[in-house]
């Protein structure tokens, strides 16, 4: 029996320049994991600070006052929950990075053009993701905030 596809091992020297060439994104998939990770602790902390809001009762009039908060923090959840979703893409795509340049170069395929579309786009989400960030961030201190 034949097998479909006829293939040569791959050597050493071309596994060390598929592992050169990927060790960019490699590097730019651990960092955009960790923004993944403060992406979502700020997420919980508005989400920890709007249920605070919430069980707060009307009739309590020393801290009635903190629920005209709760449209701010909507706002900032959906920001952060937007750079999260950009983040998570953009890590989609550095991993398909990784994946086409081994696979390529297991089968011989010329894969640059469509490692750098992929590489740009990563980039670009992360971008959007960090403007997103940036934007929660300066919405993030208010004056309800410092008062006691």
């Amino acid at each position: 029996m034949t097998a479909l596809l006829p293939m040569e091992a791959p050597s050493i020297d071309q596994l060390s320049r598929i592992i050169a060439t990927v060790a960019a994104p490699a590097f730019l998939l651990g960092a955009v994991a960790a923004f993944i990770s403060v992406l979502i602790s700020r997420i919980n902390r508005v989400l920890d600070r709007s249920q605070f809001l919430h069980n707060i009762v009307d009739d309590d009039s020393s801290k009635s006052y903190l629920k005209a908060d709760l449209p701010r923090l909507k706002r900032r959840a959906a920001l952060l929950n937007r750079a999260l979703l950009c983040a998570i893409i953009s890590a989609i795509l550095t991993a398909l990075i990784i994946i086409v340049a081994f696979i390529s170069s297991m089968f011989g395929m010329a894969h640059e053009y469509g490692v750098a579309i992929l590489f740009v786009a990563a980039l670009a989400l992360l971008c959007l993701s960090l403007i997103d960030l940036a934007r929660e961030a300066r919405m993030a201190l208010h004056e309800n905030d410092f008062r006691v």
